[in-house]
């Protein structure tokens, strides 16, 4: 079905991105999956590109305000080619904005300047070893010092992508005890240097999917940070952190869809290509009706991804919204993409094939960002549930 959301512009800007994944990352892909990380200049190559400073204002070297749509565009480009930029997406899609909203006027002068160059890239540390979706369980701690100079960070996290490859990590800490009415009061964002004393990288966690990126535990050994660099007001964190949820649920359903498309279009191909039984795998009945099955989904999926694009642009993409695309994107795009490697058949089971690193890397969809179950329960709250 045909797509209305872009302009000429926006696919003169797909035509750029497309010719840059071919130059810059398909020839090096192979050597990211196997080290678990990108070479750290690609950031800056992106950056010359002008896309790493999407809603940075022009004075710190940024974009300025820019829809949302021309980093749906990347996901999507990168998706049809099967490949990632790392932890690209993490840095501009979803911990640059934490600092767009919360940074005051000496931050934003600090940072905002290295991060469109791709001098500065960011990630950002919640989950830790006994707190996923439970935010409000966290222990990492950050005193204020006796001098009120700066907070003094203790603890670990995990899961963390892109921290290797990183200069700044946002680092949600309890600075106040939770009270018996509020278990969420009491947190409160950082923005720490990587390269500080006591900032230390633990194991590199092996992963099945998503391989190009590095994802790591992290301990904080009484780590100094200037009060300079709190992020919003302390002990107010939790709600800091749900504001760009709706973003973040729609970044990953963009990604899943874009999956599900690309596999569609593989197994197309694959099947036009491979003969069983002297004939192509196309020309039996059930290959047509699988493959005419996905295509019906992924074409209900896009229109329903396309809308929460303009929902979001518009200003209007609410949390119940974007819990309902999640749950549809991630849990139809697992559906299509396992039906499409099962037309490859052992071959989809290769890594060499990028059916098969479209089933990897597409699985963590239905957790990260807010499992599927509790997009459910978003959902069934929103319906008075």
């Amino acid at each position: 079905m045909k797509r209305s959301i872009y302009t000429e512009e926006h696919e003169a800007f797909r035509a750029m991105i497309r010719d840059f994944i071919a130059k810059e990352v398909q020839p090096h892909f192979a050597r990211w999956e196997q080290d678990n990380l990108v070479d750290r200049d690609l950031f800056r190559k992106l950056a010359a590109l002008g896309v790493m400073g999407f809603d940075i204002p022009e004075e710190y070297g940024g974009a300025g305000e820019t829809s949302y749509k021309y980093q749906a565009i990347i996901t999507e480009e990168a998706a049809r080619a099967a490949v990632a930029f790392g932890h690209y997406g993490v840095s501009t899609g979803i911990v640059l904005p934490y600092l767009l909203n919360l940074a005051n006027d000496e931050q934003k002068r600090r940072w905002f300047p290295g991060i469109a160059a791709g001098e500065l890239m960011l990630c950002v540390a919640m989950t830790e070893p006994g707190t996923g979706s439970d935010l409000a369980g966290i222990r990492t701690s950050a005193r204020l010092s006796d001098d009120g100079t700066h907070y003094v960070l203790n603890g670990s996290k995990t899961f963390i992508t892109g921290a290797r490859n990183s200069e700044l990590c946002v680092v949600a800490a309890r600075t106040s005890p939770a009270t018996a009415e509020n278990r969420r009061h009491g947190l409160s964002l950082f923005v720490v240097p990587t390269d500080s004393e006591g900032f230390e990288y633990g194991r590199k966690l092996e992963k099945i999917g998503l391989r190009s990126s590095d994802t790591s535990e992290l301990a904080f050994n009484e780590v100094k940070v200037p009060v300079g660099n709190l992020l919003g007001r302390p002990d107010e964190g939790f709600s800091y952190l749900g504001q760009n949820l709706p973003r973040e649920r729609l970044s990953i359903s963009v990604g899943a869809t874009a999956a599900a498309t690309a596999a569609i279009r593989f197994a197309t191909e694959y099947v036009t290509e491979r003969l069983v039984f002297g004939k192509p795998v196309a020309a039996f009945q059930n290959t047509k009706f699988v493959l005419a099955d996905c295509a019906t989904e992924v074409a209900a999926l896009q229109a329903m991804v396309d809308k929460g694009i303009e929902f979001d642009d518009a200003g209007e993409l609410t949390a119940a919204d974007a819990a309902k695309i999640k749950l549809f994107a991630t849990e139809t795009a697992g559906r299509v993409i396992d039906k499409c490697l099962q037309l490859h058949g052992g071959y989809g089971y290769m890594l060499e094939y990028p059916i098969a690193r479209l089933y990897a890397d597409t699985r963590v969809n239905r957790i990260y960002g807010g499992t599927s179950e509790v997009m459910k329960t978003i959902i069934a709250k929103d319906l008075g549930l």
